[in-house]
């Protein structure tokens, strides 16, 4: 079994079938070696965030630092310990401890405990893939709300319950896939606050055996070099910042997975409305062109929303720590988030082979062109888009 399919799934980090599930941006953040660096740079920070709180002394910070930033530590050389351990972190502090000299190997890892480590590790992943996953929702956010201010007098049958209703434009269709993706920008830049956050609470969750004062600027320090919020307490237990993170991912695939059933729909040979490009092709039907892309948008959000549930059961984390319930985070999240990045690229490659077949669409709407308030909704989905857009970048109103 490969690295990456230890981390985030069997299809996603299949050589196989990594094409349909995988993306290898999102899985590379997500690596075992990536993880190890970001333990690592925890345990640099932590020395450093000691040595303002006056817990280490200035020579031993740096060479903790030093020495941390400077270790290649291979996955395999962790296996072994990790499978008795539970958890990798132990074998790494022990390797680290190595690499520094006499009493300075005391200072290692001071205050901290294994989950303080790598739940502050994950979250720096976490912020990683989050911008990936952002940056390609607003890009097909733009693309979407184009395409559907580019036919809005396009206009086709409307279907509810499976049966030919009213005409309706097909920008507004468009713009209904649109509508959402927005709204889920805005959702991450609510969340991100309460999910990408420090971890640092020692053996139990109250950094005992530090004088208050002293682990008050320790937590302080330790976030604030870590580019994480700072929460009210450890939260080693409290495990709804990533159950967010779940659902998040779970609308983001859904909203992906509505844009692919839709198609299905429209690609159909008795419909035909479109045509899917870059289909795939069948062993046994020379003629067929199948919807590859459209159908994986599809299952992808099945997939995702199928470990929601497992992520979910994840918030009953039993008094101050939980082993078995904290282990299923670790293989939920970034399966999800390596599924969604993967839709989202399948969705932008839909787009670009897509083929509209507008007099299709338009003889079958017949000769109705009462578009209500559609041009009015449409309207609302593109401002809606360039106002999450400025304000999600910077520009705009002040928050």
């Amino acid at each position: 079994m490969s690295e990456h399919e230890r981390e985030t799934g069997l299809f996603t980090g299949s050589v196989l079938f990594g094409g349909l599930w995988s993306d290898g941006e999102v899985t590379e953040l997500l690596s075992d070696r990536t993880l190890i660096g970001a333990m690592l740079e925890v345990e640099a920070v932590l020395a450093e965030a000691g040595q303002v709180a006056g817990l280490v002394p200035a020579a031993a910070a740096a060479a903790i630092a030093a020495a941390a930033r400077g270790l290649d530590i291979a996955p395999e050389m962790l296996a072994a310990a990790t499978a008795r351990d539970g958890v990798p972190v132990p074998a790494m502090v022990q390797r680290l401890r190595r690499a520094v000299t006499g009493e300075v190997a005391g200072f290692v890892h001071l205050g901290a405990t294994s989950q303080d480590v790598l739940d502050s590790a994950m979250m720096r992943q976490a912020a990683q893939v989050l911008a990936v996953i952002d940056r390609r929702l607003a890009q097909l956010v733009a693309r979407l709300t184009a395409l559907a201010d580019a036919h809005r007098a396009t206009m086709m049958a409307g279907r509810t319950r499976g049966q030919i209703a009213l005409p309706v434009p097909l920008g507004l269709r468009i713009a209904g896939w649109a509508a959402p993706l927005i709204r889920h920008r805005r959702r991450l830049t609510e969340l991100q606050p309460r999910l990408l956050v420090a971890t640092l609470g020692g053996p139990v969750g109250s950094l005992s055996g530090i004088d208050p004062d002293a682990a008050a600027r320790l937590e302080a320090e330790f976030a604030a070099r870590l580019g994480l919020t700072l929460p009210p307490m450890p939260g080693h237990a409290q495990r709804d910042g990533l159950a967010e993170l779940g659902s998040w991912l779970s609308l983001v695939a859904g909203a992906l997975g509505k844009i692919g059933a839709d198609l299905l729909i429209m690609a159909r040979s008795e419909i035909a409305e479109v045509r899917i490009g870059g289909a795939g092709g069948s062993s046994a039907m020379p003629h067929k062109r199948n919807p590859v892309r459209a159908e994986l948008l599809v299952a992808a959000a099945r997939e995702v929303a199928g470990r929601l549930g497992a992520l979910h059961g994840a918030l009953i984390h039993a008094e101050e720590r939980d082993g078995a319930a904290w282990t299923v985070e670790w293989q939920s999240w970034p399966a999800m988030a390596v599924a969604t990045a993967a839709a989202l690229n399948h969705a932008g490659g839909l787009l670009d082979d897509l083929e509209i077949d507008v007099p299709a669409m338009q003889a079958r709407a017949g000769d109705g062109d009462d578009r209500g308030s559609a041009n009015r909704f449409i309207d609302r989905v593109i401002a809606d888009a360039s106002h999450a857009d400025g304000r999600l970048s910077g520009e705009g109103e002040d928050a």
